[in-house]
């Protein structure tokens, strides 16, 4: 998981944001992988870099995931704080994997380990 990591930070390197960069890691059971990043638009709707990666393997035709990893922090700095997948990304990403899909949260040397049951409310139906 270390070098998974390490691709997730990368991919936050891309980020557009002036606010906060996240960088993701989807991996595929397959053992294939697609990074992704927050792209943030001050004139239409932005998107979050957890539906980018999982925008690109859909439309690779891969629907088998893993789990996926999260980074985030303020742009121009190294440190990384706590950063989990927004309410729209939960809601997102549940249309597409089962209750015990597994998202890391990497933030000051730890992974934090959340699976999307963990993180939606009971009202909503998982897959």
């Amino acid at each position: 998981m270390e070098e998974d990591i390490k691709l997730a930070i990368e991919a936050r390197k891309n980020a557009y944001s002036k606010i906060y960069k996240v960088g993701c890691l989807l991996k595929m059971k397959s053992g294939k992988k697609y990074t992704g990043c927050n792209i943030d638009n001050s004139s239409i709707q932005s998107i979050c870099a957890e539906r980018v990666a999982f925008s690109k393997a859909i439309s690779e035709g891969e629907y088998d995931f893993e789990y996926i990893i999260v980074v985030g922090g303020k742009p121009n700095s190294d440190i990384l704080e706590e950063c989990l997948p927004c309410g729209y990304c939960r809601q997102f990403m549940s249309e597409f994997v089962d209750s015990n899909f597994k998202i890391y949260a990497y933030y000051d040397g730890k992974t934090d380990c959340y699976t999307i049951s963990d993180l939606l409310p009971h009202s909503f139906k998982l897959n």
